[in-house]
């Protein structure tokens, strides 16, 4: 059996990269310090503010690596990497356009009708058109290719019936890129028979139920479709080619720094407190949490720098988002440890509610976009393992 090694090439910012992490960092301060927005843990699964997302778009700082001539700002990947990192770093509320300037957005400009395209990408860019993900399903767990939510042919496009589960931001957003099956299941080829479709939220037929968390948030949400019409022309790519589609789109999905920065204001607000006068358990425990982050800082950039080459890094991605997420949850539970009880306690303050928040938000880093087990399995493959 072949085997093909993971690659993370070393990456160094360019110095458009470095003026523009400062012009980043800039607005943010300046946005905090207005009251633009409280900062959050896991704020790009849990923090929608279209409001804020505009102010992003005008920036130029959506749609930064897409093709000028599609609406975009021809910018390097190592760019929009800076905007995400320091957008995490401060909390900012971001959950509105974050899986459209993402994942869906690139998917669009590569697999849809020109038209189509050309009505929803700069909306994307924007700031003003948001899109979540229908991927998962009831009673299909990790296992994609078991999805059972149909598209059958009608005249003049498709009829779609069934339900999609756990879709971050759907409430709040224009379309939902789902993955459909399109042809009987074929247990000899289970990956076949996939499509994927862009639907328009607002279509007759479309029901979406908020799901609270264990914190009593809603950001995911139960998407129902019955008998809902699908136009041809908003098939995304072939019929029949989703699951390819998918796996790309997982790529994109998994490799980003909101892997391991989803708690990282947590981290920041903890600091200003302890590094006054750290006890050299506190120093052993700051010193592990952040030679852990610049390991999965350096991956992750090394998969911005494949992605700047054109290539498709999947498993690369899932080596990141193992590790990453489990290191969510490590960064949480050392800080508990070390942090005064009268903060662990109190109900006042941004350092405990961004704690609190952390802690109430961290089980599920390791379920969405794939989780770990499916992940293990996956590299173990790539790696010739049985």
């Amino acid at each position: 059996m072949s085997v093909t090694r993971f690659r993370f090439p070393f990456v160094e910012m360019p110095e458009a990269a470095i003026a523009l992490r400062e012009e980043v960092r800039q607005f943010l301060a300046e946005e905090r310090e207005n009251g633009g927005f409280v900062p959050m843990a896991d704020c790009w699964a849990s923090a929608m503010s279209p409001e804020y997302s505009r102010k992003v778009g005008q920036r130029g700082w959506l749609g930064m690596t897409w093709d000028k001539k599609y609406g975009g700002h021809g910018r390097t990947f190592l760019e929009r990497y800076v905007v995400t990192e320091e957008m995490l770093v401060a909390g900012a509320p971001v959950m509105a356009h974050w899986i459209a300037d993402r994942q869906s957005g690139p998917q669009i400009i590569k697999h849809a009708q020109p038209h189509v395209r050309d009505k929803v990408i700069p909306r994307i860019v924007a700031g003003e058109c948001f899109c979540a993900i229908g991927m998962s399903e009831p009673n299909s767990g990790s296992d994609l290719a078991s999805v059972a939510t149909k598209a059958e042919k009608v005249d003049g496009g498709w009829r779609v019936n069934g339900t999609k589960l756990w879709s971050t931001g759907a409430h709040g957003c224009d379309y939902m890129i789902t993955l459909l099956r399109t042809s009987p299941p074929d247990e000899k080829a289970r990956h076949e028979g996939l499509s994927q479709f862009i639907i328009d939220l607002k279509s007759p037929g479309v029901s979406i139920r908020g799901i609270a968390d264990i914190g009593g948030q809603v950001h995911f949400n139960e998407t129902q479709f019955e008998d809902v019409f699908v136009p041809d022309d908003y098939v995304l790519g072939e019929v029949g080619g989703g699951w390819k589609m998918v796996v790309g789109e997982l790529a994109l999905e998994r490799s980003g720094p909101e892997r391991f920065l989803s708690s990282f204001i947590v981290l920041q607000e903890a600091m200003r407190l302890l590094v006054n006068d750290p006890s050299e358990k506190t120093r052993q425990v700051l010193g592990e949490i952040v030679a852990k982050i610049k390991t999965l800082r350096r991956m992750s950039l090394g998969i911005a720098g494949l992605l700047e080459e054109g290539a498709s890094p999947e498993m690369e991605a899932a080596l990141v988002k193992d590790g990453a997420t489990l290191f969510e949850r490590e960064l949480l539970e050392k800080l508990r440890a070390i942090l005064p009880q009268h903060v662990l306690a109190s109900s006042s303050g941004l350092l405990p509610a961004v704690l609190r928040d952390g802690i109430l938000r961290v089980p599920s880093s390791t379920l969405r976009g794939g989780t770990n087990e499916v992940l293990k399995g996956m590299i173990a493959r790539q790696l010739g393992m049985r």
